[in-house]
């Protein structure tokens, strides 16, 4: 048995479906989440706490309960405090803004880079070289960080692109001197 998957989710100002026969919905006071269930793993809400036990003992249901815990676990987080990834923009010219449903980076390409915010994700920019991707969903908050610090990676040499605020960079020497 998952050591993880034993543990209980307190559930705290959220309403938890686990009626629907795919879906587990977690709904908070301003998003709702649908995770997909598991098979031989079910969910029960008793006493405010959300409580999962696992239906078989074969390798597959092992390895997925402590899977649907943590999904929960962050579904039950996201709905109610939400995510955050910071990104840092450093290089001379580079800059972010937002546009309507749209970011806007410039990033040293011959070209400005539209990004278009996908659904349920809100991001901030600051002093147009901090942007900050907030949202419900762990998942998808991630992905939308890494593909803005994917359209301009760090270089090691002089440390310019897209980083994350708590990313550090390994940095290299340059070229030495001549003889």
């Amino acid at each position: 048995m998952s050591r993880i998957g034993k543990l209980a989710i307190a559930i705290d100002g959220v309403t938890v479906d686990t009626k629907d026969a795919t879906f587990i919905t977690v709904k908070g006071a301003k998003h709702a989440l649908k995770i997909r269930k598991v098979a031989g793993v079910s969910a029960d809400v008793k006493d405010g706490k959300l409580v999962l036990t696992s239906k078989g003992e074969d390798k597959k249901t092992k390895s997925l309960y402590g899977l649907q815990r943590a999904l929960l676990y962050n579904a039950v987080v996201g709905v109610t405090k939400g995510f955050s990834k910071a990104l840092e923009l450093n290089g001379v010219g580079y800059r972010a803004t937002v546009s309507g449903k749209k970011l806007e980076l410039s990033l040293g390409y011959s070209h400005n880079i539209e990004f278009p915010i996908p659904e349920g994700i809100e991001i901030k920019v600051d002093k147009q070289t901090a942007i900050t991707v907030t949202g419900p969903n762990k998942e998808l908050v991630g992905q939308v960080a890494a593909k803005i610090r994917g359209f301009r990676p760090p270089e090691p040499y002089l440390g310019k692109g897209v980083k994350y605020s708590d990313e550090t960079i390994r940095r290299k020497a340059g070229k030495s001197a001549g003889k």
